[in-house]
């Protein structure tokens, strides 16, 4: 048997030494999620003990934490926008910054959703259905289409909908972009791969050993994919319809001159909350104003 408290400052002790970012962070969330004890429950019961097996497995979530693999993997699901999502290898980790696209696209889905009673919505490169999931749990009257390549992404995206309640209104898709979507939405939404390819090098160990290549890789300048939405939203995209993006922190000019060029105009840019360029919000251009 060990002293919970014991074990709680020596995992800090040990992270830190190692070079983890945020290692007390990590030590409580490490801690609380093997034990089910929270930081209360040691501040009121500082003798608390564990026995050997539970103390083993903190020790197995602490090296694998030590390795560069985020704590939220290692648990298995993290949250976003008040969801708790599973994670898989197939999966980006859904991370704050998106939900300043989920914040960006809501009063047009409410709105379009309040005057015809439904909004479509189409979520491409769905991963853990992160953006699509916090849209359809805010306004009742969405329905979505989860597109992923991957099967293991969809499969993940599919349970979470499930453990959310949320499976009626939202339907996963395994296509290569929109080549096997033939309906019209109110509103295509991505946070795509917009990494430049010799870039992803320097990413971060969490990141770039952890997170699937394949939702990082944007191709040799990152903007490949704003240019296969741009291109193939068109027929996909009602009348009135809303395209919304993440971006990378410098793109906001390069990605709104490809969907410029494709006929869209930027109705709207919104910034994270570090003040990075973050979303870009367009639709087709009308003819007066192409």
């Amino acid at each position: 048997m060990k002293f919970l408290v014991a074990i709680q400052r020596d995992t800090r002790e040990r992270l830190a030494r190692t070079g983890v970012e945020t290692p007390e962070l990590d030590a409580r969330l490490i801690v609380e999620h093997v034990t089910g004890l929270s930081q209360s429950d040691l501040i009121v019961r500082p003798d608390i003990q564990i026995d050997d097996a539970t103390a083993a497995v903190v020790e197995a979530a602490v090296k694998r934490r030590i390795s560069g693999e985020p704590v939220h993997r290692i648990f298995g699901h993290r949250e976003f926008y008040g969801l708790d999502l599973l994670l898989s290898p197939e999966t980006l980790e859904p991370r704050p910054d998106t939900e300043t696209l989920v914040e960006a696209m809501l009063p047009f889905v409410r709105a379009v959703a309040a005057r015809k009673g439904e909004c479509r919505i189409l979520d491409l490169g769905t991963g853990t259905g992160a953006i699509a999931l916090a849209l359809l749990r805010s306004v009742e009257a969405a329905v979505a289409e989860g597109v992923d390549i991957s099967e293991g992404a969809l499969d993940t995206a599919a349970r979470n909908a499930e453990r959310l309640g949320l499976a009626d209104r939202f339907t996963a898709v395994r296509s290569d972009w929109f080549s096997n979507i033939f309906g019209r939405y109110d509103a295509i939404v991505s946070n795509p791969p917009y990494i430049p390819t010799n870039d992803i090098i320097h990413l971060q160990t969490s990141v770039r050993d952890f997170d699937p290549r394949r939702a990082l890789d944007g191709g040799e300048d990152g903007l490949d994919a704003y240019r296969l939405i741009s291109d193939g939203a068109h027929r996909c995209l009602a009348a009135g319809g809303t395209i919304g993006v993440e971006i990378g922190y410098d793109q906001k000019d390069a990605v709104t001159g490809i969907f410029q060029g494709a006929g869209y105009r930027l109705t709207k840019a919104v910034r994270d909350l570090a003040g990075n360029d973050r979303v870009l919000m367009f639709q087709e251009s009308r003819p007066e104003d192409a």
